[in-house]
């Protein structure tokens, strides 16, 4: 009997500690306690526990809740829940208009997650927006009106455009651009000395056709970092007709002497088959005169 009665007090332990682990796993008191010090209104139980009954980790919440009202932000918590449920991240959210209210960088918490759930990295384009960026460009190559091979290294420097960051092109479609633009300067340019002697036009030519229209970044200067010159490809070019013009010279002779060939066999046949008749021809004679001496034609006629 008093092992029945020890066996009973050890389950009815062993449930109530699993019923406070269970309680305290639903509603977090450490975490409701650490935001009400904090000057964050939070309710324990239609804001906490309900959070754990939607499958939302309370402290991937409410942490960033308390981080942006320390920093003189507010922001409505069912807000922050919603953009989890989206798929979105929080905290990045809010250090994002943290920087952007210290950079005094007009940015809106709607802005912000919807550049998050664009699948940008809102935090680090605010930091491009306060910090351009420089962009390098590869070796661009192009060839001038004179036909001399020039080899440009650009560098862009660029910043974030918040405004059109949802929708807007990346980084490569500027350095797209600005090779499209280099090409097209250096293209235009009467000589490579040109270019050599000023580089710098190419930077403002480029930079005046508006390159950044349509992308997530705002074109502050193009900058051209080395100008090498290649090969002269016009001479090249001159070069290689010369030498498709001599092989098509060649061409058309090997046919004309193909052609003579050709006739000369013909006139050979031709007479070969004239000789052929005549031998014929001159056969048949013998066999003539044999035929009329025969008919008597070959004797005289008698008086």
């Amino acid at each position: 009997m008093e092992g029945l009665i020890g066996g009973a007090s050890i389950f009815v332990i062993l449930f109530i500690l699993f019923g406070a682990i269970m309680i305290l796993y639903l509603v977090p008191v450490n975490l409701w306690i650490t935001a009400l010090f904090s000057g964050v209104r939070v309710n324990l139980f239609s804001d906490l526990v309900g959070m754990r009954l939607r499958r939302v980790p309370p402290i991937r919440i409410v942490r960033p809740l308390i981080t942006a009202h320390k920093a003189g932000i507010f922001v409505n918590i069912s807000h922050l829940e919603a953009h989890f449920l989206a798929g979105g991240h929080v905290e990045q959210v809010i250090n994002a208009l943290i920087s952007a209210d210290k950079a005094n960088i007009n940015l809106s918490f709607e802005q912000a997650t919807a550049i998050d759930l664009a699948g940008r990295d809102v935090f680090e384009a605010v930091q491009l927006s306060v910090n351009p960026r420089v962009i390098n460009t590869p070796p661009i190559s192009a060839i001038a009106s004179d036909g001399i091979q020039l080899r440009a290294v650009a560098r862009v420097t660029v910043r974030a455009n918040i405004e059109r960051l949802v929708g807007g092109a990346g980084e490569e479609t500027i350095i797209a651009r600005v090779g499209e633009g280099i090409v097209s300067t250096i293209g235009s340019s009467a000589s490579y000395a040109d270019v050599l002697e000023h580089p710098d036009a190419i930077s403002q030519m480029v930079l005046a056709t508006g390159l950044d229209s349509g992308t997530a970044f705002e074109i502050l200067s193009i900058d051209i970092a080395d100008v090498d010159v290649g090969e002269n490809i016009g001479a090249k070019l001159q070069t290689d007709q010369a030498e498709a013009d001599l092989q098509v010279a060649r061409a058309k002779a090997e046919e004309r002497r193909a052609m003579a060939v050709a006739h000369e066999q013909e006139m050979y046949a031709a007479m070969q088959a004239q000789h052929a008749r005549v031998i014929k021809a001159e056969a048949q004679v013998p066999k003539a005169l044999a035929e009329a001496f025969r008919n008597g034609q070959l004797l005289g006629k008698s008086t």
